[in-house]
This record gives C-alpha cells, structure tokens and sequence, in this order.
C-alpha cells in the first residue's frame, strides 16, 4: 500500500510542475482531453451533420451573431466539413499521429506538394472565398520580405526575381486566368508568406472586437496561427469562439476540440493578454489579426 501511495505523490509532483510550464500545460491538457472524451459523449457536437454551422450546437443562453449573407464569416460558418470522425490526413497521405484533437475536418483539399501548412491553409481559405464572390482583385499578400504579390499580377505573367531581401517582378509568362493558374500563384505564396508576414502585413485586433475570420496569431519562424470560424453571444454580452488550424507538416484543415476547459469544448473563450491553449499549441497571449 505504501508503495502505492509514493507512487501516486510522484504522479502528483509531476503534474504539477508540468502545469505550470506551457508544454507541460499541453501535455496535461492532453492528457485531461483524452481522458474526458473517453469518458464522455462531446456535448456540442451532432456527428450526423456537415458543417460548420449545423456540427457544433449553441449552448443554452447563446445565440449566433449575425452577420450579413456573402459576408466572409458566413462563407466561414457554412464551411462544408467531412463525416464525423474522418481523420486528419497528411499531405503524403499518411494518418496525422495524433487523431483526438479534433471535432471536425474541413472540407479542404490537400496539395501533395507539403507547402499548404498552417498559414497557407488559411491564406487559402480567405483567397478562394475572394474568388468565389468575383473580388480576384483583393487577393494578394505580402511575402516575409514585406513585398506585395497580387493575383492579378500574376495572372497578368508577372513573376518575382528574389535575390536575398530583394524582389522585383517581371513579365516572363503568358497571360493566365485559370482556376488552375491560380492554385499555382498560391503555391507561390505559401513558398514567400508565412505566419510572419501576416502578422507584420495585418491589422490588429482587440479581444473584445474579435468576430469570425480573425486569426489567433503567435507571430515568428516558425509561429503558428488559428483562425476563429464561428462566435456566439449571451444576454450579458459574453463571446464564446470556435478555432480551426492547417498544420505542419501540410495536412487537413481541422476544427479543435478545447482541452484547457473540456466543459464547453470545442467552444472557446478569450482574454485579453491572457494565454490561450489549444490542444496542438500554446499562445503566450490572446493577440489576433484580421484579413484586410
């Protein structure tokens, strides 16, 4: 008995200094997530549905905010998902090692190529939803050197000469406006932009001014970014969000599940300069960008 008591102490200590760093506080998270969604049936989830919207159920006293229809957090709540408990597939078609972290797969492909990682998922996202409603002029991005790389341009035959910092364009293809033109400009892009130059290109925003298509964002080579695909209010003016990643290596767009507070996964809260754990990554703090 006494052995197992030291034991359990030992178990204990380990924990608990685990906790109090920010990869300890990941593996415990974990460890508490897979403990409780073995335990328990999701609370927010009807596995029979298939998107975004009609995946996870408002908790009681929420409601959706609104936004206006053919808005970009719209095309995002409606987002097309896969049938439950689909795994997360890697770019060389093999199964993601960790295959719990997820309620959801976005209905996202993904290029053999590995380039598409979390950044470029997202870049991705916001480009073919700008396709989609005939504003192919707006797409475009800052590279990390800060230059600017339009769809248009590219279209248009213009490609970038990089000699270290330095980019500068020139007219050395035919002119090409076609759909499989434009994923080869992406490419282009998730090869020159990054969570970096995102974060250096984009406005900031507040928590409290947080909606839908903003960007969770740790700024850095490597960072990483999540972006926010739904948001609920209560009475009181209370915001609950839900979060989607890419990841690297390059792999399916997925919905995350919440370890740090399993009772209203995958539901999400944020605090202003508070750090925020997600099941594959710690923020620092809460700091968020939106698409211009």
């Amino acid at each position: 008995m006494k052995k197992y008591i030291v034991s359990f102490v030992v178990i204990l200590v380990v924990f608990l200094i685990l906790r109090n760093t920010s990869k300890g506080r990941l593996v415990t998270n974990h460890l508490k997530g897979v403990v409780t969604n073995t335990v328990l049936t999701p609370s927010y989830i009807d596995t029979e549905k298939d998107s975004i919207s009609t995946r996870v159920i408002v908790p009681d006293g929420y409601k959706r905010v609104s936004y206006p229809k053919g808005s970009f957090q719209e095309y995002l709540r409606h987002y097309q998902l896969k049938t439950y408990g689909s795994k997360i597939i890697n770019y060389d078609n093999t199964e993601y090692f960790a295959q719990n972290w997820h309620e959801a797969i976005l209905e996202i492909p993904v290029p053999s190529n590995g380039l598409q990682q979390c950044a470029d998922a997202l870049m991705r996202m916001r480009s073919e939803y700008l396709w989609k409603k005939n504003k192919k002029s707006k797409i475009g991005f800052n590279f990390t050197s800060g230059h600017y790389c339009s769809w248009n341009k590219y279209a248009e035959g213009y490609r970038p000469k990089i000699k270290g910092n330095k980019v500068t364009f020139h007219k050395t293809a035919t002119v090409n406006h076609s759909k499989a033109n434009f994923y080869k400009y992406l490419n282009l892009i998730y090869t020159y932009a990054g969570t970096l130059s995102m974060y250096n290109e984009l406005p900031k925003v507040a928590v409290k001014n947080v909606q839908i298509g903003d960007m969770l964002v740790k700024p850095g080579s490597p960072g990483h970014i999540e972006i926010v695909i739904d948001e609920i209010i209560d009475q009181k003016g209370n915001k609950m969000y839900l979060l989607a990643q890419g990841n690297t290596p390059a792999q399916n767009v997925c919905l995350l599940k919440n370890f740090e507070n399993t009772a209203i996964s995958p539901w999400y809260q944020f605090v202003e300069n508070e750090a925020v754990y997600t099941p594959s990554y710690s923020f620092n703090k809460a700091r968020f960008i939106r698409f211009k």
